[in-house]
């Protein structure tokens, strides 16, 4: 009976990592989206030989190339961080993962063999 509870708790777990681990996936990959969205804002401004524009809660403002560019650069910057934690989150459940499936397995072997 301990050899199947243990067995049941790990499964549990896992579904848990797994469901906390496509969450972070979702986050990231929202986060990709935004990332490419600055890129493709800042190769328009650079490319862009008038005046540049930014909207701002439905009202569009005049800005220099430079604010919006410093302004988009930092923007990034935090996003590229917030990418780096997910992705060092992922790494841990990920370990967590195949620790739980190894001990699954070595549960399942031993049931087997006795």
């Amino acid at each position: 009976m301990g050899d199947d509870a243990d067995a049941g708790e790990k499964v549990q777990e896992l579904q848990q990592i797994e469901q906390n681990a496509q969450a972070l996936l979702m986050q990231k990959q929202t986060l990709q989206v935004e990332v490419n969205e600055i890129q493709n804002a800042l190769s328009e401004i650079q490319q862009s030989t008038g005046e540049v524009y930014r909207i701002l809660g439905g009202i569009m403002l005049r800005s220099t190339k430079e604010h919006l560019t410093k302004e988009l650069t930092e923007k990034k910057k935090v996003i590229d961080l917030r990418i780096q934690a997910i992705e060092k989150q992922e790494a841990i459940l990920d370990g967590k993962s195949r620790k739980l499936r190894d001990d699954f397995a070595s549960l399942i072997q031993n049931k087997k063999s006795k």
